[in-house]
């Protein structure tokens, strides 16, 4: 009989196998790879990361490419000829950035992560669960218990950040002609401002992203396709169609939200998701129903003729 660990998270490693007999070492950290089961005893992370969990890891591996297309947007200017290949190049930079990351993720040379079960929140935590088991001497146990979801977005942020600095001001020096000097390389400077914005966030609040990133989607989805139609004083379905940009900035917004949905829903089966897709349209239609009867111009000329 064994005697137990200390703490939510120490657990014993398997050192040898002696016939069918495992041979157990000192109660601590589990290796890297491997956390505790519940017999305390450290087992390696061989299961295939969930639907919910690939879906996070899509989400965190969107996050910079959005920031860099709507940095490069920002500072491109409406007439530069060089947004578009800007925006394939971050593209092309966070595609590779991602097949990269997996391909050196465990199994090593394949485009599939194993994992450990996310449990709980404390999961995403295991620093803050060390125990003292005589008061004065600290047991350290910390170990990525949500292997491999927590140090993966770091290694994928590593790659997009040097296949940026590789690509991007090669790129942008050779066609981004209508810009001024000062202006050329400001999409790449935000970059360099966001990714250690986006590196704290994650290892302060991963475990909370995890949870909390369908409901973030959903929302900020929402808000910025308001923004949007409002600002690009789009009424009616026939201001959509005067230009394509608009079409895929709706169309790109509705492949969110279908994204965010199936977060929630977190069901593997696609058929069970069909009739909440059909919600996707319609905070769309919503706005395009009731943005007459919210026209500023228009209201204030009521109140005119009232007086």
């Amino acid at each position: 009989m064994h005697k137990t660990c200390y703490g939510e998270y120490c657990g014993k490693p398997v050192l040898a196998l002696n016939g069918t007999t495992e041979i157990y070492g000192d109660c601590g950290i589990c290796p890297r790879g491997q956390t505790i089961d519940h017999s305390k005893i450290c087992r390696q992370c061989l299961e295939s990361p969930e639907l919910y969990d690939w879906l996070f890891l899509g989400f965190m591996a969107m996050l910079p490419l959005i920031l860099h297309w709507f940095f490069i947007e920002w500072y491109s200017g409406k007439k530069s000829s060089s947004a578009l290949f800007q925006h394939i190049t971050a593209l092309f930079e966070c595609t590779v950035a991602s097949l990269a990351t997996l391909l050196v993720s465990e199994p090593i040379g394949y485009l599939q992560l194993n994992s450990c079960r996310v449990q709980k929140l404390s999961d995403w935590y295991t620093m803050l669960y060390n125990p003292s088991p005589d008061y004065v001497k600290t047991l350290h146990c910390t170990h990525e218990a949500v292997y491999p979801l927590y140090t993966i977005v770091f290694i994928y942020y590593a790659f997009s950040l040097v296949l940026m600095m590789i690509l991007r001001p090669l790129l942008i020096k050779k066609i981004a002609c209508g810009l001024g000097k000062s202006d050329r390389f400001k999409s790449i400077y935000a970059a360099l401002y966001f990714f250690p914005i986006l590196t704290v966030i994650q290892a302060v609040g991963g475990g909370l992203l995890y949870y909390a990133f369908p409901y973030i989607i959903l929302v900020l989805s929402l808000i910025t396709l308001a923004v949007y139609m409002s600002a690009s004083e789009i009424e009616s379905f026939k201001d959509l169609l005067v230009r394509k940009k608009r079409l895929v900035v709706l169309f790109s917004h509705w492949v969110i939200h279908v994204y965010g949905i199936i977060s929630i829903s977190r069901v593997d089966t696609f058929e069970k998701d069909l009739p909440l897709l059909a919600l996707v349209p319609g905070p769309t239609l919503f706005y395009l129903l009731t943005a007459k009867f919210t026209d500023p111009s228009r209201i204030r000329l009521e109140e005119g003729s009232g007086h």
